[in-house]
């Protein structure tokens, strides 16, 4: 479990931490992370940084450092490689701006059950309250938006401060985890002894926990006298690793299994009890109905917030709730909850599971596969009319139709907040259950999907990536385009360009009667700024070469991009509930 002291000298990628006789702070830092297992760290080169860089640089490790452009690039880019991988994603960057650049991916990190860690490194202790250049309190800069953080003040701490990061960032639920480094203790003596790791925290969830088993039973007895029940899933079951121990549950039962936007790969959605998203965004009309009539639902990893109950629209008073979570705090925060389980995931369901084996099966079945069958059937009966038009501009549906005709079943999608996001998570069919699926949920901040995609695929190389957004997400971060290009990544981006913040003009519309405000900007070329980073690049705008440019960009062995200028979000039939009548 440990690795400790071995001899001077590198690592091995599979082996026990090998040390160095002498290290600074700098080079301490390298070697815990390695200790770790890291593998990957995204991030920006600063002053204050420089003792960092120059450890990476000397020491031989197995550790590639990926160069952004943004910090706010390598947050992202640690979350979706965290993502696909289990394993917590790296950041690093400067003081000054780069601490405060590399916020967002930390708060979306610790909010979505994220692991990742972020190293910004700091002016030195000896200048504190000196008025130095890029002097911010770190420390209190961090402190909401993480699980666990803390500015190092002695060389001598490096250890047991990266050891305390992986064990908050990798147990109980997962979280965003940040160290401030200062530059002078970067220089100053750590004792090589000090350098080892608990290697079981180098993936996530770390040291489960299981729920009492009186909790289970309750649960277990719970859904047996249901008439008709339904399951919600939220991330915890993927993050968890849960899908096997639900797709035995739900099969057994035949129960509806119905997700959040950030649930989706908890069932394949070919899965016979799989509903798809319900909720305000992602959901529809069909889906909802089995959320209105359900007498029962059980929340599994899913926090029950405002997205996916419609603010709470449904489930209705009265209505039975049971809740999965390995977060004893979501239990009962807004709903009253008949029987709370508290535990991970992959350990209640098979703790469910081996009751129902004690029972015989419990003799209970509920049909929810024939309804899931019929709501799905007049649900991509509106979808398929839509996409099969031939209008222009492009209609949205036929984008997300014909990204499923050109890729594999184990492709990673990942899609901005905006307006590619409802369109994939109502109706992209994940026909593998898993992480197939990323969208930033918990803040639904711009900009993510471009920098996601790539730490994204630098964890899964061997299947394809593309990313999804919209033109105003694309101006956010296609600066990192050119990281893209330098590592050679074959990732596909598909732009929905409409020429306005898109999700703002449609809620103009609904909320405010058509006054339309500050909302529109010039329309751009998306394909051309692309092609000038060098990625190979399309703009379509007759639907009908949208499914042959799409392969084209799919196959292709670099970096593609496709700009779609597609239905304005005002005028299309968007499956976000508060606009669909």
């Amino acid at each position: 479990m440990y690795t400790k002291k071995a001899s001077s000298g590198a690592a091995g990628g599979s082996g026990g931490t090998v040390l160095d006789n002498k290290l600074n702070g700098a080079e301490a830092m390298v070697r815990m992370l390695q200790a770790h297992d890291v593998r990957h760290i995204f991030g920006l080169c600063g002053d204050t940084s420089l003792p960092f860089y120059d450890a990476m640089h000397l020491l031989d490790h197995d550790i590639e450092h990926v160069l952004t452009r943004d910090e706010r690039s390598a947050g992202y880019m640690a979350d979706g490689y965290s993502r696909v991988t289990g394993r917590p994603g790296i950041c690093e960057g400067p003081s000054g701006g780069g601490a405060t650049y590399i916020l967002p991916g930390l708060i979306e990190s610790s909010e979505s059950s994220i692991a990742t860690l972020a190293i910004t490194s700091d002016i030195s202790v000896s200048t504190y309250g000196r008025y130095p250049l890029t002097e911010v309190d770190q420390e209190a800069l961090m402190r909401p938006l993480t699980k666990w953080n803390t500015v190092i003040r002695k060389a001598e701490h490096i250890p047991r401060m990266v050891r305390a990061a992986f064990r908050a960032m990798t147990t109980g639920r997962p979280g965003a985890a940040h160290l401030g480094l200062p530059y002078d203790i970067q220089y100053d003596p750590v004792d090589s002894s000090d350098i080892w790791a608990d290697r079981g925290l180098a993936t996530y969830p770390a040291y489960r926990t299981g729920p009492e088993a009186e909790a289970v039973e309750a649960a277990v007895d719970a859904i047996l006298s249901a008439r008709k029940p339904l399951i919600v899933c939220g991330g915890g079951i993927v993050v968890s690793g849960a899908m096997d121990e639900l797709d035995r549950l739900a099969g057994r039962l035949d129960i509806a299994v119905a997700t959040s936007i950030s649930g989706q790969g908890s069932l394949a959605d070919t899965h016979d009890c799989a509903l798809g998203v319900v909720g305000s965004n992602g959901g529809t009309d069909e889906t909802w109905e089995m959320m209105q009539s359900a007498d029962l639902v059980v929340f599994m990893g899913c926090r029950a917030g405002s997205t996916t109950t419609a603010r709470w629209e449904a489930p209705s008073p009265g209505t039975r709730i049971v809740h999965f979570d390995v977060d004893p705090m979501a239990i009962g925060a807004n709903l009253p909850t008949e029987v709370g389980v508290v535990g991970d995931l992959r350990v209640a369901l098979a703790m469910a599971n081996a009751q129902l084996d004690r029972r015989g099966q419990g003799g209970a079945t509920f049909g929810g596969a024939a309804a899931v069958a019929d709501i799905k059937r007049r649900k991509f009966a509106i979808f398929d009319r839509i996409a099969a038009e031939d209008a222009r501009p492009i209609r949205p549906e036929r984008v997300i139709a014909a990204l499923m005709k050109v890729l594999a079943p184990d492709a990673t999608v990942v899609s901005d907040p905006g307006t590619s996001c409802p369109y994939a998570s109502a109706y992209y069919r994940q026909s593998l259950a898993g992480r197939r699926f990323i969208t930033n949920r918990a803040h639904g901040a711009l900009g993510y999907a471009l920098s996601a995609s790539l730490g994204a695929w630098f964890g899964r190389p061997s299947g394809k990536t593309v990313a999804l957004m919209g033109d105003g997400s694309f101006g956010f971060t296609c600066g990192e385009l050119e990281t893209v290009c330098r590592s050679r990544a074959p990732i596909t981006f598909v732009v929905f360009s409409n020429a306005s913040y898109g999700w703002i003009k449609a809620s103009q519309k609904d909320d405010k009667g058509g006054r339309y405000y500050n909302v529109d900007f010039s329309g751009v070329d998306q394909a051309a700024v692309a092609a000038a980073y060098g990625v190979k690049s399309w703009r379509v705008e007759d639907p009908a070469d949208l499914e042959s440019v799409l392969a084209k960009a799919v196959a292709h062995d670099g970096p593609t991009l496709v700009d779609v200028v597609v239905q304005p979000l005002e005028e299309s039939n968007a499956p976000v509930r508060r606009w669909m009548g």
